[in-house]
């Protein structure tokens, strides 16, 4: 008992002198009692999800978790297998493209911080999330883990995602550090991209992640820029990201995303995850032992790295802290408290594109029988994907949702129309296809709900669409469907802009999603008639063809000899349609509602100083319809004359307000002075020109309802 106490009394006082010091202090304390070995393990997986600690000086483990959108059910430690365990089913959260349709960062707050105190219960220390990575293409299969052509929505959904996260005492990691924009070749692809399109269009989401969300983790990519592998690139991780932007956190690198011991050590990357080989056998294991052994590393690059792992730990305090307690954790997944959120985030990540007449919303009291088509409805999402895969406590589709919500009112019958066969994904089931059109003639109304799914060629982790067209002929089969019954409600849940057929012509209503998660059935329905109005916007530009998208037709995709240089600049999404005067399928923020809104007075002083930080801007907002709704208005803004080539106009604030009918409200937007400025590669650094510019205030980037002039004044 002696002994034990003297432990525990020296233990004790440990932690006294350690929390009285600086955080450096406290770091070069823990490194100076390691051995060279420990250091070592440090840097390196030591299963599938976990790096190791030093037990003996209070250090722990560092566990990992996937998933951007819910815990990713537990593996096995040395092979993806599962683990077998019975209380690892978790909330299934919409997609991080559904989380950013909805234009609310307070949603993006709740949303992180549901996965934070869910990672916290299953024991988790990193969560590997959010993916932050610009839909350059629509090509891209893993467009809907990410959020926007946008670099300004996606920083701002981010931000309030990382502090979500992180407010739980869980550290953040966004994803993937960086242009990781395809999933064709991602292993191998050289990208070749100028300054000021990397720093304008591709980096503003990852810095806005370490200045203002203070993310603690960072995660390279599997490509290159410029001929480096991300995870080896100095350029990126010490200079952009250390340097430039003072990131002081862990870099983590994709699994399997290194490939030289050497350039590894002196990168800036702090520690090697990955699958194939035994874990001491990887390049930052007992290849980093023997090369500072040697004396062909130093060892103080592998001090670097501890060092920065050490800072997270005792940021987060973890040092001298016992494993997270498990006891109950099970009760702390998809609490009823979590399912109501991902409900709003569902309810408000759907996109109305279409509604002619008004035929949305549905009255469920005049409606007899509904014929639900669309292998899409019945169809579970969570289980797919890559390394998003969720194992859901539960997951309501849309055919469970509609049931439920209008009962024994109505008649509701079922046909897939279609089989969704894994790889294939140009097959037809001729006898689903006939099947769904008998029943579609028989209906009062056809709810026809299809788009795409998480199988190889569609919206998946390591393959890219071979096309902008729906699979399975959907498009054919929802041609024939119109002929026998136009009355027909089209919902497409797909994670970016697909291609629309000639029955788009013939349908009143198109309804848009992505993938909404575990409450996403009730969400549709609740938004189908009415108890919801919807109010996402699309955060990407739907082109009218694939070859219409800039990425195609002005750059390159997917490149060719293993390089691919993106040629289109900073002519991406809208800045690309807006400034070439280019017509789209649907302009990005587009969004319509089941009521109208009025926008009017718009403020904004005459002049900015040079000495303003900070401009405001005031506009109000009326409700003119009957039905309360939600709207997101845009600021934009457009600068007439320049040194240098330009987008016509950027996103540069938004705001979301509910009204009541008849409700007026005033919006005020505070914009900083990066809102006006491009990147001087001369210089390097951010710099604006005095002159006119534009405030363009919209519903969307093409619906422009107020603008008004100030000068910037040096």
């Amino acid at each position: 008992m002696k002994v034990a106490s003297c432990i525990l009394t020296a233990w004790l006082m440990s932690i006294s002198c350690m929390k009285g010091q600086s955080v450096e202090n406290q770091v070069d304390e823990l490194i100076a009692k390691m051995t060279l070995e420990e250091k070592i393990a440090m840097i390196h997986g030591n299963t599938m999800f976990s790096s190791a600690g030093v037990e003996r000086l209070g250090i722990p483990n560092l566990t990992y978790s996937d998933g951007p959108h819910g815990v990713r059910a537990e593996v096995s430690k040395d092979n993806w297998r599962p683990a077998g365990w019975k209380n690892d089913s978790s909330s299934y959260l919409p997609a991080l493209s559904a989380l950013a349709s909805s234009w609310n960062i307070d949603l993006a707050r709740g949303y992180g911080m549901i996965l934070g105190s869910e990672c916290k219960a299953r024991g988790k220390i990193v969560s590997l999330a959010p993916g932050v990575n610009i839909h350059r293409t629509p090509l891209n299969g893993r467009n809907w883990e990410y959020m926007s052509e946008d670099p300004f929505l996606a920083s701002r959904m981010a931000v309030e995602y990382i502090k979500g996260v992180q407010s739980q005492g869980v550290a953040s990691c966004v994803k993937h550090f960086a242009l990781n924009n395809q999933e064709y070749q991602r292993n191998s692809i050289n990208v070749e991209v100028d300054e000021r399109t990397l720093r304008e269009i591709y980096l503003p989401a990852f810095e806005a992640a370490v200045k203002e969300g203070g993310v603690l983790s960072v995660m390279g990519a599997y490509n290159k820029i410029r001929g480096l592998w991300c995870c080896e690139n100095s350029y990126m991780l010490n200079d952009i990201l250390r340097k430039d932007w003072g990131f002081k956190g862990i870099v983590i690198s994709d699994w399997n995303a290194v490939h030289n011991t050497t350039l590894a050590a002196n990168s800036g990357l702090d520690v090697e995850m990955g699958t194939n080989k035994p874990f001491d056998q990887y390049y930052m294991a007992n290849p980093m032992y023997e090369a500072v052994k040697k004396g062909d590393i130093p060892e103080q690059a592998i001090d670097q790295k501890v060092k920065n792992i050490l800072y997270v730990m005792i940021k987060m305090d973890l040092i001298n802290k016992p494993n997270y307690d498990d006891t109950g954790a099970e009760q702390k997944l998809a609490t009823p408290e979590h399912c109501a959120v991902a409900l709003k985030i569902a309810e408000e990540a759907i996109v109305l594109l279409k509604n002619e007449n008004h035929k949305l919303p549905l009255d469920a009291s005049k409606i007899k029988s509904v014929v639900v088509i669309g292998a899409n409805a019945d169809y579970k999402f969570s289980l797919g994907g890559g390394s998003t895969t969720i194992k859901a406590k539960y997951e309501i589709t849309p055919l469970e949702g509609l049931k439920k919500y209008l009962g024994n009112r109505v008649r509701i019958d079922f046909a897939p129309g279609y089989r969704i066969v894994k790889g294939k994904q140009d097959t037809i089931d001729l006898k689903l296809f006939e099947d769904a059109i008998v029943l579609a003639k028989t209906a009062d109304l056809v709810l026809y709900i299809g788009g795409l799914n998480h199988e190889r060629g569609g919206d998946t982790e390591g393959s890219d669409k071979m096309s902008m067209k729906l699979p399975y002929k959907q498009d054919s089969l929802i041609n024939e469907i119109c002929k026998v019954n136009p009355n027909t409600i089209v919902t497409l849940m797909c994670g970016g802009p697909v291609e629309l057929g000639e029955w788009y012509q013939k349908i009143p209503t198109l309804v848009q999603t992505s993938f909404i998660g575990m409450e996403g059935g009730n969400a549709l329905a609740r938004v189908i008639f009415g108890d919801i109005n919807p109010s996402g916007k699309l955060t990407d530009s739907w082109p009218k063809k694939l070859t219409d998208s800039p990425a195609l037709l002005l750059g390159e995709y997917p490149g060719s000899d293993g390089i691919e240089h993106y040629k289109e600049g900073l002519m991406v999404g809208y800045r690309y349609f807006d400034t070439k005067k280019v017509e789209p399928m649907f302009c990005f923020g587009y969004g319509l509602s089941y009521t109208s809104f009025e926008y009017d007075g718009l403020d904004i002083p005459p002049y900015w100083n040079n000495n303003d930080s900070a401009f405001s801007v005031s506009f109000t907002i009326t409700n003119k319809g009957k039905r309360e709704g939600k709207e997101i208005s845009q600021l934009y803004i457009h600068q007439q004359k320049s040194s240098v080539e330009r987008p016509y106009k950027e996103l540069k604030g938004f705001s979301k307000v509910s009204l009541k009918p008849g409700e007026s409200k005033k919006i005020t937007i505070t914009i900083n002075r990066r809102a006006l400025q491009y990147y001087d590669v001369s210089a390097k650094t951010w710099k604006d020109e005095a002159g006119k510019f534009e405030i363009l205030i919209g519903s969307s980037s093409r619906d422009i309802k107020l603008k008004k002039e100030f000068v910037l004044v040096k």
